[in-house]
């Protein structure tokens, strides 16, 4: 089977192209290298385009004979959201639409939707069900609601089947050092540890140690990249097999705060990150942790990496890894080119 990943050159994206691949399918992907990486397209071919570009889309379902679509195309920066809304609403929104119409127009009918957490906004229990109500805080969570929304009103008008996958905090890098994660600007807390590791000067600002968490630290569910990676093969599976569409928490269950997070990278690396304590980010809750029983029960899947110090190895190893530094290097060169 033949499956585009829209968005495949990105973080999950690359290592989701590797699962597909080694899982036996035929991954085609498809991005714009906006903050992708080429270097990180290394398990199908490639095609450039918009993901809000319908025609581009068609062309490229129609060219590869696609039998089903992997939507992780997205902009994810919850602040760059609430400063940059038209950016977001079209990305995020539009070119959802913009697959699901192209889709519909070719005949592709199974869609595995990239989601998240987000969309829940704060929670109303711990650990956090897919039963509790969808109330963003921000408008990234918002975009991905919305776009959740859509895809069922198109299940429901045009037979199109679909899962929807809800991530928690993506983190780690693939265990083989083949790829990993590689953002600008870079958000997220491990790699951001792992700088202020590396580089004293750049001390890692924690936001907020004043939560009502046990060490004052907000506490997030983190995982691995690649255990999130085999949920999007095992959600296609469930679709092939026909089973009915839904939505699926991912996470470990297992909430891990900031300073835990410091502590596990001081301990893979042996080098202690600096730290800059600052006030909370509005909106943020203190604690954030996945009830993933569904998704175990459903698909089966479950997590490898259960450990924060585990997936702070992994995120390690691929920052020496010289592969990252080529990719940089590449990316500079490609945009230099166009």
């Amino acid at each position: 089977m033949k499956v585009l990943v829209t968005g495949g050159a990105g973080y999950i994206g690359s290592h989701t192209a590797k699962a597909l691949r080694t899982a036996g399918y035929e991954p085609v992907v498809y991005d714009n290298l906006f903050r992708g990486h080429r270097g990180a397209v290394r398990w199908g071919e490639f095609e450039f385009g918009a993901i809000t570009d319908r025609a581009r889309i068609a062309e490229v379902l129609r060219k590869h004979e696609i039998q089903a679509v992997i939507h992780l195309a997205a902009l994810a920066y919850v602040g760059e959201s609430m400063s940059e809304p038209g950016m977001y609403l079209e990305t995020n929104v539009g070119g959802t639409m913009a697959l699901l119409e192209s889709m519909r127009i070719v005949g592709v009918n199974r869609l595995v939707f990239s989601s998240t957490c987000a969309t829940y906004g704060v929670p109303e229990t711990l650990p956090l069900a897919e039963s509790q109500s969808q109330n963003p805080t921000n408008l990234y969570g918002e975009t991905k609601r919305m776009a959740e929304k859509m895809i069922q009103w198109y299940a429901g008008l045009c037979g199109l089947q679909w899962i929807a996958l809800r991530y928690f905090n993506a983190a780690g890098a693939d265990p083989d050092a083949e790829t990993g994660e590689l953002h600008t600007p870079e958000t997220h807390l491990l790699p951001l540890a792992i700088e202020a590791a590396l580089d004293p000067s750049r001390p890692l600002q924690v936001l907020g140690v004043d939560y009502d968490t046990p060490d004052g630290t907000a506490i997030r569910d983190y995982v691995h990249v690649s255990d999130l990676a085999a949920a999007h093969v095992l959600a296609l599976r469930r679709l092939e097999a026909g089973h009915p569409s839904a939505a699926f928490n991912l996470g470990t269950g297992a909430g891990v705060s900031v300073r835990q997070v410091v502590e596990a990278v001081a301990r893979v690396s042996g080098k202690k990150p600096a730290v800059r304590e600052t006030a909370r980010r509005a909106g943020d809750p203190p604690a954030l942790v996945a009830d993933a029983s569904l998704a175990r029960r459903a698909l089966g899947w479950v997590p490898v990496f259960t450990g924060i110090e585990s997936v702070a190895q992994t995120a390690w190893n691929w920052r020496l890894n010289p592969l990252r530094k080529a990719w940089m290097e590449a990316q500079s060169a490609w945009r230099e080119a166009r």
